[in-house]
């Protein structure tokens, strides 16, 4: 385990508390899949300037391979991650990072639109091209 704030008594209740109200993997349920969640994560790092010990909405459930990706990808930029967030894509086929441009994300560590997509998705581009219906 890691150091501070993780070798506290707080954080083990906290994550415990977490895992407890949302026992699946918060990514992998945004594919469609209910994995049981291992780890808590940190919505907004500590590095870069979270705090140590949020409410629970600033935590989330993952699975391992899910946080082990995040980690890469945006906390430890030696690695040349990918820069999202989550990798995937919902069983519509959008991007589940919420900090994706398709969401009107403007950057890997902001929280993009909870909203979801803009109004116009991938599905009514294709069925609504130059304003004819497909299919």
């Amino acid at each position: 385990m890691a150091s501070w704030p993780y070798n506290t008594e707080n954080w083990q209740r906290l994550r415990k508390r977490k895992l407890s109200l949302d026992p699946f993997c918060y990514p992998c349920s945004l594919r469609g899949r209910h994995v049981v969640a291992s780890t808590v994560d940190h919505v907004k790092a500590i590095a870069d300037g979270g705090p140590a010990f949020p409410a629970l909405s600033g935590l989330m459930s993952m699975c391992a391979r899910c946080h082990n990706e995040k980690t890469n990808a945006l906390d430890r930029p030696d690695r040349h991650g990918s820069g999202r967030r989550f990798k995937g894509f919902d069983l519509a086929g959008n991007p589940i990072d919420p900090a994706d441009a398709w969401h009107g994300g403007s950057d890997h560590h902001g929280e993009g639109s909870p909203a979801g997509p803009a109004p116009t998705s991938r599905t009514d581009i294709l069925l609504n091209r130059g304003g004819k219906k497909w299919g």
